[in-house]
């Protein structure tokens, strides 16, 4: 199957980190469609000479790539494609040698076939340089990486980017040829338009054996502008011609169309009710309304509730079963479990559906990581959760709390096995790398929800960060695990399509439960999944290959960790540093 995702604006690095796990690890082919912030990335064979300003000068980073050709320029207004494909090799034959050169020819064809049903037809090949050309001004570049059968790399169409961009490299190290576009030649049309012919095409061209589709939001300002971007995520110094403002919003393929924004209503703030609007996601389930049987749970305040709550006290910590109102916290407290959050209480990030305190954020204190593994010991735990609210305004991201907090547990009790539930660290690379090589017995990184509602529900995340800090756990040997939400507006294809994505890139242990509104100013319920949904759903999961699925209306990214742990075959490595 030809899994298809439009993934709006990604960094680089992020994309690089997706792809060259899907390109390793996955049996299914992919097409990734999206833009990059503006970026200057070179290919094996590149000349540093052909960079002719200082990438930072121009508000652009600067990326090594282990794809062939010289170097190119990735900016907003222009389409990256990366087929991640299992190609026959040459002659049609299963395996063997893959013919590269009839490969690149197919992409160039791909884009041909586009420019033409776009109207602009007679786009050509040069026959020195691969890429597509518009007489003697270059409209696509293409560069690609094969391996064992499998493609990564792809090609990039100027739709509408800034071509003074180009003006810095000598763009693939041609000195004699311009740089064009669609809207240059004067073919004016909509990023999204050109998304669709494209990825339509590439389904009758590698989709023989069935595709999905999945699109994080698209969005339409009242001039006609596209605002296709999804991650807020900006490069220092970088420049956007899209305007950052909320307006008019263009709903996802397959739902209704352009709505205006709707006013406050039952005091659920205008920017989540935007967000909503813009992924296709109207109405839902009242706040006064009565709860199903199935989303309520039993409080209990038991002995072992209460020693627990004590400890928790005694030792000064926050727990994420309060401050994010877990429905779980008697079940879980009661078996002398919890999920201790480090970094402090206060989150930097306002996702749609936590209840966690988003104030400014005080400095993590020096303690804590002590503090926590004297509170497993006290417990008596054989599993230790430690999660974490986003800390954007470290520079370490929080990460270094994590690793003291690790180190800390293993040198009073080593047996313990340890789950780590972390933020994306926006990406950062240093910040990742140190979590993983503390070595958790379990990497644990929410998803959330579906591409089409990722801006709706975590405006300050995104679909493609999220897959990539996942397949980077997965390539540094973890054990990997992420969480999904449902009832918020997914369809169950959707959250299908998740799956796989998740899947793909690595993840194990895969849990799924019902959003539940902390407040009236948290986005609506828009449906309750009933039981028999959940029951379908871990099938689902189970059948796409992930090894454990925890789905239920009350499930939570913890509840029953130590469960999903044993099931998923984890347990200490002997290997492991356990001791200081």
């Amino acid at each position: 199957m030809l899994h298809v995702r439009w993934l709006g604006r990604v960094r680089y690095r992020d994309a690089l980190a997706l792809q060259q796990r899907l390109f390793r690890a996955s049996t299914e082919d992919h097409l990734l469609l999206l833009e990059h912030p503006h970026v200057y990335t070179m290919g094996v064979r590149a000349d540093p000479a052909h960079v002719l300003v200082a990438p930072e000068h121009v508000g652009a980073e600067l990326e090594r790539a282990d794809r062939g050709g010289d170097v190119t320029y990735h900016g907003p207004g222009q389409l990256v494609g990366y087929p991640i494909l299992s190609l026959p090799g040459k002659g049609g034959r299963a395996t063997g040698m893959t013919d590269t050169v009839a490969y690149v020819r197919s992409v160039e064809q791909l884009v041909i076939d586009a420019l033409a049903a776009l109207g602009l037809p007679g786009a050509t090949r040069e026959d020195r340089y691969p890429g597509v050309w518009v007489e003697d001004r270059k409209i696509a570049a293409v560069g690609v990486r094969l391996s064992r059968g499998r493609s990564m790399h792809g090609f990039a169409l100027n739709v509408d980017p800034d071509l003074g961009m180009f003006d810095h490299i000598v763009p693939c190290g041609i000195t004699d040829k311009a740089v064009t576009s669609l809207s240059a030649e004067g073919v004016r049309v909509p990023m999204r338009t050109v998304v669709d012919t494209v990825a339509a095409l590439a389904v009758a061209r590698w989709g023989a054996a069935g595709h999905d589709r999945a699109d994080v939001v698209w969005r339409a300002d009242p001039a006609g502008r596209d605002l296709s971007t999804f991650s807020r995520t900006r490069v220092p110094g970088a420049s956007d011609r899209t305007p950052a403002r909320d307006s008019v919003a263009s709903a996802p393929s397959g739902s209704p169309g352009s709505m205006a924004p709707p006013a406050a209503e039952n005091g659920v703030p205008v920017r989540l009710l935007v967000r909503r609007t813009e992924a296709g996601v109207t109405g839902g389930v009242d706040v006064s309304a009565r709860k199903p049987p199935w989303v309520k749970a039993r409080v209990s305040l038991s002995d072992a509730v209460l020693r627990t709550r004590r400890t928790v006290r005694e030792a000064g910590l926050v727990t994420v079963c309060e401050e994010a109102g877990c429905p779980n916290l008697s079940e879980c407290w009661a078996d002398g479990t919890a999920t201790f959050m480090i970094n402090g209480e206060r989150c930097t990030r306002a996702c749609g559906f936590c209840l966690v305190d988003t104030r400014h954020p005080e400095p993590p204190e020096d303690s804590e990581p002590e503090r926590v593994a004297e509170a497993v010991e006290r417990m008596g735990l054989s599993f230790a959760v430690i999660t974490t609210v986003a800390r954007d305004d470290l520079d370490d991201h929080g990460a270094g709390q994590f690793v003291a907090t690790i180190e800390a547990i293993r040198r009073r009790t080593p047996q313990v096995r340890i789950e780590v539930l972390i933020s994306d660290c926006q990406g950062d690379p240093d910040a990742l790398e140190a979590i993983f090589s503390a070595r958790p017995d379990v990497l644990n990184h929410n998803l959330e929800t579906v591409a089409r509602l990722q801006r709706t529900v975590r405006p300050n995340a995104s679909y493609a960060r999220s897959l990539a800090v996942l397949a980077r756990a997965a390539d540094a040997g973890l054990t990997v695990k992420s969480g999904l939400i449902v009832g918020m507006g997914e369809t169950p294809d959707e959250v299908v399509a998740a799956l796989a994505d998740l899947r793909a890139v690595g993840v194990s242990i895969v849990t799924a439960g019902q959003y539940l509104r902390p407040t009236s100013h948290h986005l609506p319920v828009a449906r309750w999944w009933t039981p028999e949904e959940f029951e379908w759903l871990a099938e689902a999961g189970r059948d796409l290959g992930l090894v454990h699925v925890e789905a239920s209306p009350l499930t939570r990214s913890s509840h029953h960790a130590r469960q999903a742990a044993d099931a998923a075959g984890v347990s200490v490595a002997p290997d492991l540093p356990r001791s200081s």
